[in-house]
């Protein structure tokens, strides 16, 4: 009887001194919480607020240790920052969805080339009369652009009037020194009027085969930059072609521009590229006039990257004698293009390294630094073609991961 009695007062001794333990422990935290110092001088300490005795400033409350966090091993602190980020952020994983995508691009009103007409001189002559003053002037066709005096020429009309005078029976002689002169560029109606006169003409008339707005030939096909031509100061200038001057045998001499017919010229990113492709509808909005938006088809792809930019250009064919649409004005495109059926993470997941594309792929404790292949971006979604598994999960936000893309380093 006398053991259980000291038995049960051990225990009640045991748990007495615990419970003191336990009291002084808290006093101790709670007195550690309600510790107030000086910021001047740290071995002021009290118990409650008031005045330093030194210096007379207001004591404040002392700031208490943290903590260990739970979940973060010492490890994990102390991989390299370049492959390992400790961080707690919302992961998310990939997404198999059908999205439809549509393409936005920015480019300008052109001229169809394939409407320029050239004049070019058939014969090596003089220009004795000019009817073209200054660039851009509009011409129509059968409209007579110059006269030039030729040797040449009025050599091959003394011939055929020499036939028709002195062997008029021979038909074969006849046709074919009226044929060269046809040749040479001179109208039938010219060698008819000169063969009833009976003296040749000293100059012959050159006529354009084409409508729309001229220009000196070289002026604009060989410009790098082609809109500075419809500048004033280009347009009002006059012709480098003077009366007086001469002319080579085969020499273009005008440019004639079609602008009835056009292209719209659109810019498309290195991202964008696999969703445009030949024949699917675009919708042109000029930024001039919105109003005048047109709808066409995507009629060609240019297969290089010009020099000095990152977009492949695609060209519109359109008809522009109801808009008149001036050359050169910035248009807005949209390319309707095809639902997409792929694996999809948000944009702001994904990283660019230059020529690489990263995640941060969820590990225990943190996230790693992963190279995946991308695709399509349509919106705010990114395709993702490789690296990654379907239970794999990523950083929803990889930019809070970040200190400098130029540290980061990849894993295979």
């Amino acid at each position: 009887m006398k053991k259980l009695i000291l038995f049960t007062v051990m225990l009640f001794t045991l748990s007495a001194c615990e419970k003191l333990k336990f009291w002084e422990d808290s006093h101790s935290q709670a007195s550690e919480l309600h510790t107030y110092t000086c910021p001047m001088h740290p071995e002021i300490i009290s118990d409650k607020p008031g005045k330093c005795p030194k210096c007379g400033m207001d004591l404040v409350l002392k700031e208490v240790h943290a903590k260990k966090a739970d979940g973060i091993k010492l490890e994990d602190l102390l991989q390299p920052t370049n492959n390992f980020v400790v961080s707690q952020l919302p992961v998310i994983r990939l997404s198999k969805e059908n999205v439809p995508t549509m393409v936005e691009a920015l480019g300008i009103v052109d001229y169809d080339t394939r409407q320029i007409g050239t004049i070019s001189s058939r014969i090596a002559g003089r220009i004795e009369k000019l009817y073209v003053r200054y660039k851009f002037q509009r011409v129509s066709k059968g409209q007579r652009i110059l006269d030039i005096y030729s040797p040449e020429l009025l050599t091959a009309q003394q011939n055929h009037l020499f036939i028709l005078k002195n062997d008029r029976s021979n038909s074969m002689m006849i046709n074919a020194s009226r044929q060269k002169l046809l040749l040479l560029g001179m109208p039938s109606s010219q060698i008819q009027s000169i063969s009833r006169k009976g003296k040749p003409d000293l100059s012959v008339p050159v006529f354009s085969n084409y409508s729309g707005y001229i220009q000196s030939a070289g002026g604009m096909a060989n410009s790098s930059q082609p809109n500075e031509v419809m500048k004033a100061s280009l347009v009002t200038a006059e012709l480098p072609l003077k009366e007086g001057m001469y002319l080579q045998k085969g020499e273009n001499i005008f440019t004639v521009y079609n602008p009835s017919r056009s292209w719209a010229l659109l810019n498309i990113f290195a991202e964008d590229i696999a969703l445009v492709s030949k024949g699917q509808s675009v919708t042109v909005v000029p930024q001039n006039d919105p109003a005048s938006r047109f709808k066409g088809t995507v009629d060609f792809i240019e297969p290089f990257f010009r020099p000095g930019s990152k977009t492949v250009t695609a060209r519109v064919y359109f008809d522009n004698s109801v808009g008149k649409i001036p050359i050169g004005t910035q248009v807005k495109a949209e390319i309707a293009s095809h639902s997409k059926v792929a694996s999809w993470l948000p944009k702001t997941s994904v990283v660019s390294l230059g020529m690489d594309k990263v995640v941060f792929k969820k590990a225990p404790g943190g996230f790693t630094a992963h190279k995946v292949g991308t695709g399509a971006i349509v919106k705010d979604k990114i395709e993702i073609v490789s690296g990654l598994e379907p239970d794999d999960e990523v950083a929803e936000n990889a930019q809070y991961l970040m200190d400098s893309e130029s540290l980061i380093k990849v894993s295979k």
